[in-house]
């Protein structure tokens, strides 16, 4: 493993991240586990640890939202093919009534991508924002024609909480808890809340909270203590550097988190939710999923031609994917803002966990584009798949 080793000290060296933990499985087994540089390096200089706690950013869409969504169907909740009018008893949907999971999952239900809703959430009760921005969203004009076109979306993600909230009738930290996170004793996966007044993230949602003292309610967190964060951005808009609470501004905005991102965890426990899915894809259990609930979300979805979406994950492009030259076409991943990704090959049964905060201090750092594919292609040739 002697090459991956380099890139990341060349990664660090180079500026592409300050701090980096790579974890990679093949065939169940962990082949490499192993951090470098710092969690943080403002206000002071922190170690990176193997058990550092990351903002997964864009990982609560397949780790979070996709898998509520995956029990939802399985249990005959919820129909990927059904309107949302079905599923949302509400008539705030405006002309996205006739949108369906499966268009919003693969990201073609013709919705723009982001929007900066933060700026003015804000300026509303916390209590009222999430309802508020979902009528902004239901209000928003198309990007396309639904089904004919793809366009990677943040609202479509922002809807997909709203029908777990409705169909499951509990929030989606909730729902995650109580039928993945606590029953596979994940300790260091949460979501982590913000207070109205920009106070730290160890309040409201665990009252009586303290720094370093855990305390769930609905896999809301209290703790760990802000020094085993790995440190995201110095924030212009927050005017503070962003440690142990979300990056993501409107997910802050909304109170910690939302179907597009909000969820913290470690690699290896990133790697347990990841590897669960591939048990269940390969039929090697079906305790919490029944495996043909996850070979449909891992199917890619054939609506727009030349797209790249299964529901809720991302298979890699046939030019400069983030994957890599060596990933088959069977294969999965996600990448996320902050400098996190996950790619698991089904064929070739390999699982690569890949986080940074790249973020830190600014978020005007791309090196990591051209970084991954080279750190992909330097473990699988290690495996003896490079070809």
């Amino acid at each position: 493993m002697d090459s991956v080793r380099k890139l990341l000290e060349d990664g660090l060296k180079e500026g592409i991240f300050p701090g980096v933990v790579l974890l990679v499985a093949k065939h169940g087994q962990v082949e490499f586990f192993q951090e470098a540089g710092y969690r943080s390096i403002i206000p002071e200089k922190l170690p990176m640890k193997k058990d550092t706690v990351f903002d997964l950013a864009s990982l609560t869409k397949p780790l979070a939202t996709t898998l509520a969504m995956m029990k939802l169907m399985e249990g005959g909740v919820i129909d990927l093919d059904q309107p949302l009018s079905e599923l949302i008893p509400s008539g705030l949907l405006s002309d996205k009534a006739e949108l369906t999971p499966r268009l919003v999952l693969c990201h073609c239900a013709g919705l723009v991508d982001w929007r900066p809703y933060y700026l003015k959430l804000v300026e509303h009760p916390l209590e009222q924002r999430k309802s508020i921005l979902r009528e902004w969203v239901a209000q928003e004009p198309f990007a396309y024609r639904p089904g004919e076109g793809s366009l990677y979306s943040d609202l479509g993600f922002m809807i997909l909480e709203w029908v777990i909230e409705e169909m499951a009738g509990m929030s989606l930290p909730q729902f995650l808890d109580r039928n993945f996170f606590s029953p596979l004793v994940l300790k260091q996966t949460f979501f982590r809340g913000t207070s109205e007044e920009g106070n730290p993230p160890w309040s409201p949602f665990a009252k009586g909270g303290r720094e370093g003292a855990p305390r769930r309610e609905g896999r809301f967190i209290a703790g760990p203590a802000k020094k085993e964060f790995a440190a995201t951005e110095q924030c212009p808009w927050r005017k503070r550097i962003i440690q142990g609470e979300v990056h993501d501004e409107n997910a802050w905005a909304l109170g910690g988190y939302s179907g597009h991102a909000g969820l913290f965890g470690t690699a290896e426990e990133v790697y347990n939710i990841v590897n669960l899915l591939r048990e269940h894809y390969l039929g090697l259990r079906g305790d919490y999923l029944k495996p043909e609930t996850v070979v449909t979300f891992f199917a890619p979805q054939k609506i727009v031609k030349h797209g790249t979406w299964t529901l809720g994950w991302d298979t890699p492009s046939p030019e400069n994917s983030s994957s890599g030259k060596y990933f088959s076409r069977n294969s999965v991943g996600h990448l996320g803002f902050t400098g996190t990704s996950i790619w698991m090959d089904l064929e070739k049964d390999v699982v690569v966990i890949l986080l940074t905060n790249r973020v830190h201090p600014t978020r005007n750092n791309d090196k990591i584009k051209a970084f991954r594919p080279k750190i992909h292609d330097a473990m699988m040739k290690e495996l003896g798949l490079g070809h």
